[in-house]
């Protein structure tokens, strides 16, 4: 690991310190040999004080143990008719990856406790057919978990529920993880499988809002690899009911947890809730408005004096954060396409609603529009809020020299002297796309 990487890294601590990740298991990926390093770097989770709750799968197990026992197990994923031999082998399966789990935590030096978090009703009776011993999650015992993890204990979470009657049900993993994903209020939900990569046109998808996740998976369901049809429609469900951030990775991949945390461009796909929904493209009736706005930083020298005619000329380039259908931020993205170059510009904030994370909200939506545009480097020239790029957008000092010939041209002219910041959007940890 290089020092740029662990710089990188240690500026999402003090994001995720004390927050909580739900990370789902599947049971095949239990199997894998890459599993006990999948263990490691939870243990590098953890040291960085996140909270992990494990919950998983048994797919996988379940089978093998069928197979084994001389059962014909009558469902493999939790969702459809579990009888009572199946019940059976369902209950021996989960038991042993528990157990595997807490044996790979505790050789980590981390401390794992079974728990009964899960409280669960029957499926009951679907288009005539009673599912029997199959089961929804009724509640989750945060108060339980939530001690847990006080005493630095990493609850492992299978996928059984019982009822008050002490019955025990098999439920669908994805669908437990959700549950206790919301009941916590995880900041994370991170789904580990065989597969961690959602297609759209042929490329790989490295993130999706949930809006355009509903959309994706409407025009697209019949292209989605079996195995991911659960995991994203549980991650759709988890956005809409309050999980900020769904992860789908391959954890079959050496450090692919870690990757995906802390790097740009992960190595699955991240669904997320639209908390950009105030930012919008800016319309001819906003000129007037961005110009008000930016009054007091071009006054100051802060930002370079803009026309009406010229922001007109590049309207297309800007950007407003509303509040209360009231412009309060703006930013400009102005392409350099034959060197696949974007200058971040205009970037401004209201004094009243500083403070507030959105100047970090309109950065990084730039960067994730000039990412989707094929860029492959930004930059932005400021007098004054150079630190600020520096420390919470992960720009670095560079040179007159980093500019596009265009730009260089305009850059000499005018006189202003302001330093030149770069950010590569092609490299690993200096970006800020899985917040």
């Amino acid at each position: 690991m290089k020092a740029t990487d662990l710089r990188g890294i240690l500026t999402y601590v003090p994001r995720f310190r004390e927050r909580i990740f739900v990370i789902a298991l599947d049971g095949e990926i239990i199997a894998q040999e890459n599993f006990p390093n999948f263990l490691l770097d939870i243990a590098v989770l953890r040291s960085l004080s996140i909270r992990i709750i494990i919950v998983h799968g048994a797919a996988h197990q379940i089978r093998e143990v069928g197979t084994a026992m001389g059962i014909k197990v009558s469902n493999d994923d939790g969702t459809s008719v579990t009888d009572a031999e199946t019940l059976k082998v369902a209950l021996t399966a989960a038991n042993r990856i528990t157990h595997e789990i807490m044996e790979g935590l505790v050789s980590n030096d981390l401390r794992a406790c079974y728990t009964t978090a899960i409280t669960a009703h029957p499926f009951g009776i679907v288009g005539g057919v009673d599912h029997l011993h199959t089961g929804r999650v009724e509640k989750v015992d945060t108060e339980l978990l939530n001690h847990l993890l006080d005493k630095d204990i990493i609850p492992v979470i299978p996928p059984l529920g019982l009822d008050g009657d002490g019955h025990t049900f098999r439920c669908n993993s994805d669908a437990v993880a959700l549950e206790v994903a919301k009941a916590v209020k995880a900041v994370k939900l991170i789904y580990v499988g065989t597969n961690g990569e959602l297609k759209r046109a042929g490329r790989a998808v490295s993130q999706m809002s949930v809006f355009e996740a509903e959309e994706y998976y409407r025009r697209n369901r019949a292209e989605v690899p079996p195995e991911l049809i659960s995991k994203v429609e549980h991650a759709i469900k988890a956005v809409r009911e309050g999980v900020q951030r769904v992860h789908i990775i391959d954890g079959r991949q050496d450090e692919a947890l870690l990757t995906e945390v802390f790097y740009n461009e992960g190595v699955g796909t991240m669904i997320y809730a639209n908390e950009y929904q105030a930012i919008r493209r800016a319309l001819k009736k906003d000129v007037r408005n961005i110009m008000a706005l930016i009054k007091p930083s071009v006054a100051s020298e802060e930002l370079v004096k803009r026309t009406r005619p010229s922001i007109l000329a590049q309207l297309s380039d800007y950007y407003v954060f509303e509040i209360d259908r009231n412009i309060v931020g703006c930013v400009a993205l102005h392409p350099y396409p034959e060197q696949r170059k974007a200058e971040l510009a205009c970037l401004h904030v209201s004094s009243n609603s500083e403070n507030q994370g959105i100047g970090n909200k309109l950065m990084l939506f730039v960067e994730n529009t000039a990412r989707e545009k094929g860029v492959q480097e930004l930059f932005a020239l400021s007098t004054h809020a150079f630190n600020y790029l520096q420390q919470k957008g992960g720009y670095r000092e560079g040179t007159p020299d980093d500019l596009p010939p265009a730009r260089r041209e305009k850059y000499d002219a005018s006189g202003r002297n302001s330093k030149v910041l770069v950010k590569s959007l092609t490299n690993g940890a200096n970006g800020t796309k899985k917040p």
